[in-house]
Order: structure tokens, then C-alpha cells, then sequence
């Protein structure tokens, strides 16, 4: 996967506070990787990272990102803000902090371990060849602002603004811009067993 590809650490990086927070990345990967009595080879499994990379990722040799954090985060059912750094305990505000991946740009709605993950997504307007992945979970979208193209099995659809999708993320499935603006939309992933059942309509040609 793209997030194999080696990166060089820049101990400058990322300002004032930033390297702080990333320092404590790795031994807390390791930290929840223990408690969950989870070997490397069985998260590499679980999320197609390398164990080499998942190694460097603990020790700190790897400057995490977002593209590496997600799938342990799905894989340890936790919020990505566990692996970074929670909030106060108590604090019901999620102070969520914009990351850019891939072009796109992510806020974390959630802050709570386990459970349902939410994430609010702005995909800028670009034409993109559909490259469907699958993986354990569920999923569901909602479209806040323009249209958001999804491609599922062998079904291809467009949701407008207000409109929902929800799919079992072993599927194979791809979401993004159809080419014809940006577009702003909310992602819940959660366990196998966990649903919302809203369908969306499937695109007239």
C-alpha cells in the first residue's frame, strides 16, 4: 500500500508542540498493541502494513501519519485520538484538528475508544479512476455539501447533499469526487455489527 513507501524524519517538522505529540505516538501504539495482547504479525495482517513499518512506528524510527494510523485505529477499535493523544478525561468537547491525507482533509468527531469512529471529509473537486479496496467493519455516509460518488461491487451511485449510504466495508468500495466540485460529507465506521439503515438511491443515467 502507498503507506509503505518510506519516509524520511524531519525533527524540525511541524512546530512548537507538534514533535511532543508525535514522540508519544509510538510508545503508545506499543502501549494499546500490549493491552490488546496483539502481535505484530497479527496487526499487519489485520491492517497491510509491514511489520517492519508497525516496528519503526513503535520505536519511532517512522513519523506517523494519518494514512498508518487509521487502519490500527480500526484494527484496535479505538479513536484515532487515543493514538495521538486524548482529550482531559471528562471533557466532552472534541477538539477535532484538521489532517490531510491523500488530497483529502479529515476532522475526528469522535474522541471515545472502541465503538463507532466519525470523521467529517472534504474532497476537493478532482476525477480520480475508482480504486476499490475492502477490509472488516461497516460504514455509513451522509453528504453534507456537493456530490459524492460511490462505487460498491458492481454498483455505481451519486449522493447529493442530505442524501446516505451505509455498506458492509468488506465489499469492495471506493468514495469520492465525481469531477464536478468539491464535496463535504461525514464517515461513521464502525464494527461488523453495528448499523444504521438508511439507503441511498441508486443514480439515474
Amino acid at each position: 500500500m502507498s503507506g509503505e513507501r518510506d519516509e524520511s524524519r524531519n525533527s524540525g517538522e511541524g512546530g512548537d508542540g507538534t514533535d511532543g505529540v508525535l514522540a508519544g505516538v509510538g510508545p503508545r501504539l506499543r502501549r494499546i498493541r500490549k493491552e490488546r495482547e496483539v502481535t505484530l504479525a497479527a496487526l499487519s495482517e489485520a491492517t497491510g502494513i509491514s511489520v517492519s513499518t508497525l516496528s519503526r512506528l513503535e520505536s519511532g524510527l517512522r513519523r506517523p501519519s494519518l494514512e498508518l494510523l487509521l487502519p490500527i485505529a480500526r484494527a484496535h477499535r479505538v479513536a484515532l485520538d487515543e493514538l495521538v493523544g486524548a482529550p482531559p478525561v471528562g471533557d466532552p468537547v472534541v477538539r477535532a484538528k484538521p489532517v490531510e491525507r491523500c488530497g483529502r482533509v479529515f476532522w475526528p468527531l469522535t474522541s471515545r475508544p472502541g465503538g463507532l469512529q466519525a470523521f467529517k471529509i472534504v474532497e476537493p473537486q478532482r476525477r480520480q479512476e475508482p480504486d476499490q479496496r475492502s477490509h472488516e467493519g461497516y460504514e455509513w455516509l451522509y453528504v453534507l455539501a456537493g456530490r459524492l460518488r460511490l462505487v460498491l461491487g458492481e454498483h455505481d451511485v451519486v449522493l447529493s447533499a442530505g442524501e446516505a449510504a451505509e455498506f458492509d466495508t468488506r465489499v469492495p468500495h471506493w468514495f469520492g469526487s465525481t469531477g464536478e466540485g468539491p464535496v463535504e460529507f461525514l464517515s461513521l465506521f464502525g464494527p461488523q455489527e453495528e448499523r444504521m439503515h438508511v439507503r441511498a438511491r441508486p443514480r439515474r443515467e
